[in-house]
C-alpha cells in the first residue's frame, strides 16, 4: 500500500467519513474472499451478535451476518491484510493525533437479503472503538446487486456506497449512524475497528 492521499484523513476528520478504492489489490481480494467462503462452508462462520461482552446476543431482526475472527498467523493474505491495518493506524495516528492502540476485525458474509440495522460501532459500556474500517471482497458487484453501505452523516444526507471489490470506507466509530441494505447476492467483507488507549 502506498501512502494514502491527504485528501483521506481530511474527509475522515471533518465530515466523519472517507472512501478510498482499490485499497486491496484485486490478488489480496481474492484471496481474502476465497478465506471467507472457505471458512463459511467449514462451519467456521457465526452468526453476528448484538452489543459487547463474551457473548453478544443474536438478533436476526437487527442483523443477519455471519462473522469469522482474524488473527496473526491464520494465513498469509490475513497477516497481509493485518500489516496494511497497522500501516494504516501509524498513519491515522500521525496525521490525526488520535491514539489507536490496536485493531480487531472479522470476516463477514452477508447471504442474499441479509441485512444490519441503522447502529453506531462505539458500545454504551466501552468507548474504545474510534475508527471503523469497512474493506469490500465482492469481484464484478452491479448497483442492481443492491447490498450498500448506507451513511448517515449528522446533519446532512445519507450517502450509499457499493461493495465493490479492493474499496475502503473509514468513519469515526461513535458518531456515525450506518446500516448494511440487503443484497441480491453474497456479500463478503472485512470490519474492522482501530481501538484507542484507554
Amino acid at each position: 500500500m502506498s501512502r494514502l492521499p491527504p485528501s483521506l484523513f481530511d474527509a475522515l476528520q471533518h465530515h466523519g467519513w472517507s472512501q478510498h478504492d482499490a485499497f486491496l489489490s484485486p490478488e489480496l481480494s481474492s484471496e481474502l474472499a476465497a478465506q471467507c467462503v472457505l471458512a463459511q462452508r467449514a462451519g467456521r462462520m457465526k452468526a453476528a451478535g448484538v452489543g459487547s461482552g463474551r457473548t453478544p446476543n443474536v438478533h436476526s431482526a437487527i442483523r443477519g451476518d455471519s462473522i469469522a475472527w482474524l488473527e496473526a498467523g491464520q494465513s498469509a493474505a490475513c497477516d497481509q491484510y493485518l500489516a496494511l491495518m497497522e500501516v494504516l493506524r501509524q498513519q491515522l495516528n500521525r496525521e490525526l493525533f488520535l491514539g489507536l492502540d490496536e485493531y480487531e476485525s472479522h470476516l463477514a458474509l452477508y447471504a442474499p437479503g441479509a441485512f444490519y440495522r441503522t447502529h453506531l460501532d462505539r458500545f454504551r459500556d466501552d468507548d474504545l472503538r474510534t475508527v471503523s474500517v469497512v474493506i469490500y471482497l465482492n469481484a464484478d458487484w452491479l448497483p442492481g446487486q443492491g447490498g450498500a453501505l448506507r451513511l448517515h452523516p449528522e446533519g446532512g444526507d445519507s450517502v450509499d456506497i457499493l461493495p465493490e471489490a479492493g474499496r475502503m470506507v473509514v468513519f469515526l466509530s461513535g458518531d456515525m449512524l450506518h446500516e448494511v441494505l440487503p443484497a441480491q447476492r453474497e456479500r463478503l467483507s472485512l470490519a474492522g475497528w482501530f481501538r484507542r488507549r484507554a
